[in-house]
């Protein structure tokens, strides 16, 4: 069983059932899982350090490419040869074979129970039925965060669930469903307890971040006895005041450049948030984003990238995109790299359009051949290196505030405001010429930046 993905909180009992528990996928399933591994020690079950020490074992899928369907479906198969009871869930459970019938249990028929994702009642009403609950568990081994998958100083905060897009390429919505805020009350004291619990960096995720309350028109919810509305500006003001109590940084993942996002920009030069906006803006010629059926144009991305670069000059702006596109001429394509060329996109991913069993893309004319598509992936991050080593040389001199992740031989490797974890570069960072003082992993130093690449800096601890 994969180390990564295997959660084994401490202060286990022997007499307790053990659930070995794999977790694949983005950030948003990460949380699925913490909250049913978090339901499971509420309730008693310990989880299993391997498959041999596991009275059953369950899978977090993925589904959303073909390579992410294909790891899903191996690591069913190893947890079914290692094991042998095996729960399934996640956007994996939620797809259709091409014979209409459920696609894990076609090649997995062996597994106990297949669920979709974000089905917390459905997924432990088959571990109760396969593996039968503790009696009187004791609460107080649950932690006010829930159990966590995440390094101790930084976690995933999830506010919504499903998105209301149709985008072509993209099976989400058949998987998680429309658009569901959660409360904001219900967020904001999850964050207060994951503040508490020493957490120094929140990352806000969802499928769209920006689309917070839209489904129960903003209404009006309550925090410490004050009304604040259900919208993600209030949201954001809120977090970024309780981040501010702690000491620490709120992140902004997955927000699409709404007209709204404009008034979260100043909150950034303020230093209330991170000054640093993950933005999926997939393409830039208008043809191909009305193709993708994307809510935004190309033209009004770069004018709205400057004007947040107006507002606030330390921006960080991350974004995807996907090259290769049905339908993609050469011109449209070399549209995208002057975009980028203009837009210099701090921090940049790139993949080669791959079909998906179920998108609306798939019917499109004008399917290119694979290494187009791909020649085409590579061609935009050729540019995209030299635009992240540019931007990178120009921090080498400043000071800049480091969290701190690992440790090596060298000192520290952590992360700037302008990195999220496991996505964007690093600091290696030298320890002070002080004696007695070592770099400690979930701290925040001040580091002189000395020295960077195309991805990462390097500098000294001050």
């Amino acid at each position: 069983m994969p180390n990564d993905n295997l959660s084994s909180p401490a202060n286990t009992t022997k007499s307790n059932p053990k659930v070995g528990f794999v977790s694949l996928g983005c950030p948003k399933a990460l949380v699925d899982s913490e909250q049913i591994l978090t339901q499971l020690r509420a309730e008693g079950y310990d989880t299993a350090k391997s498959y041999d020490g596991a009275d059953l074992v369950i899978v977090n899928t993925c589904g959303f490419i073909d390579a992410a369907v294909q790891e899903s479906l191996d690591a069913i198969g190893e947890a079914l040869h290692e094991n042998g009871k095996v729960i399934v869930t996640g956007c994996l459970g939620a797809k259709k074979g091409a014979d209409g019938k459920d696609l894990i249990q076609s090649v997995h028929p062996k597994v106990l129970a297949v669920t979709g994702p974000h089905a917390l009642t459905e997924v432990m009403s088959a571990v109760h039925f396969h593996l039968p609950k503790p009696h009187e568990p004791f609460l107080d081994l649950v932690p006010a965060q829930g159990i966590k998958l995440t390094p101790k100083h930084f976690a995933y905060l999830k506010i919504s669930e499903g998105c209301n897009h149709r985008c072509s390429f993209c099976i989400i919505p058949s998987m998680r469903g429309d658009l569901v805020s959660r409360p904001i009350g219900e967020v904001m004291l999850e964050a207060e307890n994951l503040f508490k619990a020493g957490v120094k960096e929140l990352l806000v995720i969802s499928q769209d971040t920006s689309a917070y309350g839209v489904d129960v028109k903003f209404r009006t919810g309550f925090w410490n006895g004050k009304p604040i509305k259900t919208h993600m500006t209030q949201l954001v003001e809120a977090l970024g005041e309780l981040a501010k109590t702690y000491g620490a940084w709120v992140r902004l993942h997955y927000v699409y450049p709404y007209p709204h996002v404009d008034q979260i920009i100043p909150l950034m030069n303020e230093a209330t948030v991170l000054p640093y906006l993950d933005v999926p803006l997939q393409h830039a010629h208008p043809d191909v984003l009305k193709r993708m059926k994307r809510p935004a144009s190309g033209e009004k991305n770069i004018e709205r990238i400057k004007a947040w670069r107006a507002v606030c000059p330390d921006i960080t702006i991350r974004s995807t995109f996907i090259a290769g596109f049905p339908g993609e001429t050469e011109d449209e394509f070399n549209y995208l790299l002057d975009f980028l060329r203009e837009a210099e996109i701090d921090r940049l991913g790139c993949f080669a359009y791959s079909p998906v069993d179920g998108a609306t893309a798939n019917q499109i004319e004008g399917q290119l051949p694979e290494d187009v598509r791909e020649d085409r992936r590579r061609r935009v991050m050729e540019l995209q290196e030299g635009i992240s080593k540019k931007r990178l040389q120009a921090k080498v001199g400043k000071t800049m505030r480091v969290l701190i992740d690992s440790l090596d031989r060298s000192g520290g490797v952590g992360r700037s405001a302008a990195d999220a974890p496991e996505i964007d570069g690093v600091v290696y960072v030298k320890p002070p010429y002080e004696p007695h003082r070592r770099l400690k992993v979930g701290e925040f130093v001040e580091v002189e930046i000395t020295a960077a690449d195309a991805h990462d800096l390097w500098g000294n601890a001050l």
